[in-house]
């Protein structure tokens, strides 16, 4: 696990490219204790992005902050996602970074949707 300090000035995103981003992304959700994050290359079986990145969030709660720090401490870096999608439930929320999909869940969406398994045999990356 990497400790992100808050005063630290990290370098810009823009132009990143996709593993950068979604590396980045899962240090953001690390530093702020959400779980079984994986990163997962899904560029050979779906068009949407190169990358999933995976979260688990204890609580609605811890959801919800996940999502909001990480659009925060990205945005800083100079990257906006395009879309949230899923903020009225706080059980699955989704943002959309264009090649980089962020999938925030509790754990029992996480469980129920279980896309762990739909994409199991993805290369999965470590941050």
């Amino acid at each position: 696990m990497k400790e992100e300090n808050a005063s630290e000035v990290r370098p810009s995103l823009e132009g990143a490219g996709a593993l950068e981003l979604a590396q980045a992304i899962a240090e953001v959700l690390d530093s702020k204790k959400g779980k079984d994050i994986k990163i997962i290359h899904v560029e050979e079986k779906t068009v949407i992005a190169e990358y999933f990145v995976l979260c688990t969030g204890n609580s609605s709660t811890q959801v919800k902050a996940l999502v909001g720090e990480t659009e925060f401490r990205i945005g800083e870096r100079g990257v906006l996602p395009y879309n949230i999608e899923g903020r009225d439930n706080n059980s699955w929320i989704l943002m959309d970074y264009s090649n980089v999909i962020v999938h925030v869940f509790s754990r029992e969406s996480r469980e129920f949707y279980n896309l762990d398994k739909l994409y199991g045999d993805s290369e999965s990356v470590s941050f």
